[in-house]
């Protein structure tokens, strides 16, 4: 699980994220939805430990991010919106040296990188130095060696970018067999046919807030429409604009 409390961040005058309270149960897909420079990305960084926080704590399935930032580590996946690899290493290679970092047996490494394979169509390349691959393959490799070492928290941000149609849908598939196995799921997209698919809450952030929580329906009751989820996100967006503009004209 994950749970957030009174989170902030500050890069010199901006507040990136605002005091976010937040709690996300074990074996939940949480979506988190909102506009440009709403926070996801910096709230995401924070769970995964990549970002400090200037106030405010992680806790990931029980340990703290920043006091006990292995521990913590070592139950999370993170796959960023733009995937990183060795250009100069193989797929295998590659799922090898991550499952070392992991401290998997040699044996488990091997057995599990074929299952991931055949499940993300990735035999073919396995002996294909990563530099060689298309942007949507080197997604996909980068799922699988998120998945590699069976992390009880799974942190995505724009997962599906570059997937074509086949793809996207096992990886939403594989997604949403992770949850029913227990693992909990943030994952922050701007594609809101893919919350409202997959996800049991949505969250959306706007401005370093969040603004809105709960299932689809909630958000509509909130937003007092019953559209499809772009209406609704709009609406709440433009609602909080408003409110945001009335303050501003009520201050001295």
């Amino acid at each position: 699980m994950i749970q957030i409390h009174s989170l902030e961040k500050q890069f010199g005058s901006l507040r990136a994220v605002a005091g976010l309270d937040l709690e996300i149960a074990q074996g939940e897909f949480f979506a988190c939805l909102g506009p440009n420079a709403a926070g996801k990305t910096t709230t995401i960084k924070m769970i995964a430990g990549l970002l400090k926080p200037t106030a405010g704590t992680v806790i990931v399935n029980g340990y703290d991010i920043q006091k006990t930032p292995e521990l913590a580590k070592a139950q999370l996946a993170y796959v960023p919106d733009f995937p990183f690899l060795y250009d100069k290493l193989t797929c295998f290679e590659f799922m090898q040296f991550v499952g070392d970092i992991f401290r998997i047996e040699k044996k488990r490494i091997h057995h599990f990188t074929g299952e991931l394979f055949e499940k993300f169509h990735l035999g073919d390349y396995a002996h294909e130095l990563t530099e060689n691959l298309s942007h949507g393959t080197r997604q996909r490799l980068v799922i699988a060696s998120a998945l590699l070492h069976e992390p009880k928290v799974l942190v995505i941000d724009e997962p599906m970018v570059g997937l074509d149609p086949r793809h996207a849908r096992i990886v939403k598939d594989e997604f949403k067999a992770c949850a029913q196995r227990g693992m909990t799921i943030f994952l922050s997209t701007h594609q809101l046919s893919v919350a409202e698919e997959m996800a049991d809450r949505i969250g959306i952030m706007h401005r370093g807030k969040l603004i809105a929580l709960g299932t689809v329906d909630q958000l509509r009751a909130q937003s007092h429409g019953a559209g499809a989820l772009e209406d609704v996100f709009l609406a709440l967006i433009d609602e909080e604009e408003a409110i945001r503009e009335k303050q501003a004209l009520l201050q001295p």
